[in-house]
């Protein structure tokens, strides 16, 4: 396979003729940034914050990717007192990392139209699962094991999230160390993001990009990915002549 000719093909030949696909977590393969928004709010509540993050002002702070780094950064916005301190940044992620847990654990997060039917697709083609990741190993646990049982892991030759690489998106680091674990080029593998983050992070790293439109970035600037979708059920499967 050419890389030119995978590069440019329409989406589902895109996605047919890759050798691995690549997916973003929060936003791409469910919608949970409004757990999470409620989450990092309950998180405040229990450390006794007057911090209360509507959507709005979350949909703003997604800019920043990470979450100690988000809450670092409103904290400066506000300027009022010292930074936060490792240790209070840690304690509000604990929080907050457990309680969307149990939201998740509820089951009112399910992953968004066309995911599990182009997981299985992919499978069964031959191809090659991977993550990639600014979410924690923790919350890609706790959201996965909900929707793909217990044994989800097994589906995915690579996990890579970002507290496992130096620089989170929009830097490239994530996607680099993707390619290293999965052993494959750039060109051979198609990465699905939901943001103007993840675009430009699987970009720097080489790789074409599909979007799927998500609900706090569907109007962001996508005129770099080779592909834009509302969501992955318009790759379901077509009889091929």
């Amino acid at each position: 396979m050419q890389a030119e000719a995978l590069a440019f093909a329409p989406a589902d030949e895109l996605i047919r003729r890759a050798a691995a696909l690549i997916f973003d977590v929060d936003g791409t393969l469910a919608e949970t940034e409004e757990l999470h928004r409620q989450a990092f709010n309950h998180a405040f509540v229990c450390q006794g914050l007057d911090w209360q993050w509507d959507r709005t002002t979350y949909k703003d702070l997604l800019r920043v990717t990470g979450g100690k780094e988000r809450m670092r950064s409103y904290h400066a916005r506000l300027k009022v007192g010292p930074p936060l301190s490792d240790a209070d940044v840690a304690e509000l992620h604990r929080i907050k990392t457990a309680h969307y847990a149990e939201l998740v654990e509820t089951g009112c997060c399910s992953l968004r139209p066309g995911v599990i039917e182009l997981l299985a697709a992919a499978k069964a083609r031959g191809q090659r699962l991977a993550i990639a990741t600014t979410t924690s190993h923790g919350n890609i646990d706790a959201l996965l094991s909900q929707a793909l049982g217990a044994n989800w892991t097994a589906a995915f030759d690579a996990i890579v999230a970002g507290d496992d690489v130096r620089h989170k998106k929009p830097a490239p680091d994530v996607y680099l160390e993707t390619l290293a674990r999965l052993k494959l080029g750039a060109a051979e593998c198609v990465a699905i993001e939901d943001s103007a983050n993840g675009l430009i992070s699987a970009s720097r790293a080489g790789i074409p990009v599909l979007i799927t439109r998500s609900m706090f970035f569907r109007d962001e600037d996508f005129s770099a990915a080779r592909c834009v979708l509302d969501d992955l059920s318009e790759l379901a499967a077509k009889p091929k002549k």
